[in-house]
């Protein structure tokens, strides 16, 4: 049968297959992105901190996750933990995986976003009588977020396209279900192909948010 032979025939039953893997995909993103936002905002203080003590950390993690595959960390993850007395679930590997990945990348993003917050501010603020943690959670923050949201909401693209890789582990999500509908189907395009549109579906409804975000960013300036 022709391609679109079996589209026209087994469509249906390939969509209703694939979207019962969403709820994972949907749910692996929105907790490892929530994860990555907090964590990669606490190694970006680390990595603007004063003390060297705290920024070599900081900076040593950041290499490390930016320079290796986030598929060999999701792995060390689920199948290393359990040799120090800890298994995690598929699901739990894979949220803290891409969650420890993409808060590398946020970290920079957020580094980034409050340098470029005049130095003034902060010793306005401090002259003030404000704490340090003060005046970057009330002054600098919500300034230097105008800057971080394009390319935190272009992060989460790719983030979202990442959790393709988390079938590895054995969560059933998206890609997770099209490898098993080929498996038994042996129609790998058809399947490939409307897993590759309901990935659009997702992604350029958020790529059209990260273009306005940065005509609004460039109407503020």
């Amino acid at each position: 049968m022709s391609f679109l032979e079996v589209l026209n025939a087994k469509g249906w039953y390939f969509l209703g297959r694939l979207l019962e893997g969403l709820p994972w995909t949907v749910a692996s993103f929105v907790c490892s992105l929530a994860f990555a936002l907090v964590f990669g905002l606490f190694v970006a203080l680390l990595r603007l901190s004063p003390w060297r003590l705290l920024r070599i950390p900081a900076v040593t993690y950041i290499e490390f996750f930016r320079g290796t595959p986030a598929l060999v960390q999701v792995f060390v993850i689920y199948f290393g933990l359990p040799d120090i007395g800890f298994q995690p679930s598929p699901f739990q590997a894979a949220v803290v995986g891409l969650g420890l990945n993409g808060a590398a990348y946020l970290s920079e993003i957020y580094r980034a976003g409050i340098e470029a917050i005049h130095r003034g501010q902060m010793e306005a603020s401090l002259s003030l009588g404000m704490t340090p943690a003060r005046a970057m959670r009330y002054i600098i923050l919500p300034q230097a977020i105008r800057t971080m949201l394009p390319p935190m909401t272009n992060f989460a693209i790719v983030l979202l396209k990442d959790t393709a890789i988390i079938f590895a582990v054995g969560v059933s999500e998206l890609m997770s279900n099209a490898r098993e509908l080929v498996t038994e189907t042996l129609q790998s395009a058809v399947v490939y192909v409307m897993v590759g549109v309901i990935y659009l579906c997702m992604t350029i409804p958020m790529a059209r948010i990260a273009a306005r975000l940065e005509r609004s960013k460039q109407a503020w300036q």
